[in-house]
């Protein structure tokens, strides 16, 4: 196996690993500026690596790169019945609650002075903002990595310049072939001597800025003289060119076909272009709704996995992935013939990406994900709010064990689209190219 293919799965590798670190980051702050004892804070599952304590908190680092957690004290309020001194305890990450809780081993003793440190009872929006500071990290990590690339690195896109890989003859759409013959006819550009490089400006008189507008006046102007500008090598000049009628590949859709199009005969080439900031939160904003859509129709997505598992269909673009897919994407992408900048601006692309959707796919309001919680903090405001306006007592905590069967069940539904996503990934991956 390449190397750079394997340099490309551990860099991806150890960008997650630094996602999941932050966003359980940003349960942990929260949780200590409200006084919550927190006594791990662990990135990775099984067994430790390494690990180091600093005042009454565990740090440290597990074996299995697949998610990280930290454990609070009193997550859950006691039960009917138990001592008050006794408190169940949890923690963020969903697989590690879902242990916690299914031993019924986690049971831990309040210290003295610690009663009003418990996670239960703090205030209800004080719940929420410990519980919503792990995907609020993700959605700021996933938008300073799209300003990096939107802004310092720019996205690739087609621009108005002659690419070198451009044919010098014109070869019928229907043959499927890219080397010329000698019967084949000189394309409208060879004759009126365009060259590598040169920049289209106008046609015709008109203004010529983005690929699609040069493709647009060159198909409607249709077969005809048309004065073409282009700067070459700095220096503004006009051409004379003939086009040509052709049957051509609509754009933006290759498997229709529209007849008796204008034809230059030129391609473009791909640079990278950067945008402002504010064209940031429109490209979030954009890709939060695409992942939105995505989460709701996740069961029938799923099913897409399944096939493509089990009886070789391919794979959906906009399907789901998991961490050994995305790890084998970035393989690709170091591995892959683009170049430095290009290698770079897909990486960041793919991390970008990947913390909006864990951000996303965490505030889905069921247990054992941080929606669940969240779902139950707010739960607690709106009674209690409620009881202060009509003058009643004040309500109990909310307890969000009472659904627990809930949670086992959508656990275990988890745990099987993981394996079926890792098993997916592996006989028939999502391909960044091809």
């Amino acid at each position: 196996m390449d190397w750079l293919f394997l340099a490309g799965i551990v860099i991806f590798l150890i960008g997650l690993m630094v996602s999941i670190a932050l966003h359980e980051i940003g349960h942990l702050v929260p949780a200590k500026i409200f006084g919550v004892r927190v006594t791990q804070y662990m990135v990775g599952f099984g067994s430790t690596a390494w690990s180091r304590r600093k005042g009454e908190t565990e740090y440290g680092i597990k074996w299995l790169p697949l998610g990280g957690y930290i454990r609070m004290i009193g997550m859950l309020p006691p039960r009917p019945g138990d001592d008050p001194n006794k408190l169940r305890g949890s923690s963020t990450g969903p697989f590690q609650g879902l242990i916690d809780t299914a031993r019924e081993a986690a049971q831990e003793e309040v210290r003295p002075g610690d009663e009003d440190r418990v996670f239960y009872r703090k205030k209800w929006w004080q719940k929420v903002i410990i519980m919503s500071g792990g995907p609020a990290m993700n959605f700021v990590l996933a938008f300073i990595l799209f300003t990096i690339l939107l802004v310092g690195i720019g996205l690739p896109t087609f621009a108005p310049i002659v690419s070198p890989d451009t044919n010098t003859c014109v070869i019928p759409i229907s043959e499927q072939r890219t080397e010329c013959k000698a019967t084949d006819q000189p394309t409208p550009a060879s004759q009126a001597g365009l060259k590598a490089g040169d920049k289209l400006v106008s046609l015709d008189g008109k203004k010529i800025e983005t690929w699609q507008d040069a493709t647009q006046l060159i198909r409607s102007h249709g077969a005809g003289d048309v004065a073409l500008g282009v700067v070459r090598d700095g220096k503004p000049m006009t051409l004379t060119v003939t086009l040509i009628a052709q049957d051509r590949p609509k754009p933006d859709d290759p498997d229709t076909i529209e007849r008796n199009v204008g034809f230059l005969g030129v391609l473009p080439t791909q640079v990278m272009q950067t945008q402002s900031v504010g064209a940031v939160f429109g490209h979030m904003a954009e890709l939060t709704g695409r992942v939105a859509q995505s989460l709701l129709n996740l069961p029938e997505k799923m099913v897409g996995v399944w096939h493509a598992a089990f009886s070789g269909e391919k794979r959906d673009p906009e399907g789901p992935v998991g961490v050994v897919g995305a790890g084998r994407m970035g393989g690709e992408i170091l591995a892959s013939d683009l170049t430095g900048v290009q290698k770079l601006a897909v990486f960041v692309n793919l991390l970008a990406g990947f913390n909006l959707a864990i951000g996303m796919f965490n505030l889905i309001p069921l247990l054992p994900l941080d929606g669940g919680h969240i779902a139950g903090g707010l739960w607690e405001g709106i009674k209690r709010g409620y009881a202060r306006v009509m003058r009643r007592p004040e309500p109990n905590y909310v307890d969000i064990a009472k659904v627990l069967p809930l949670t086992y069940a959508l656990a275990f539904v988890m745990i099987i689209m993981a394996g079926l996503l890792v098993y997916a990934d592996l006989i028939n991956p999502l391909r960044l190219t091809g």
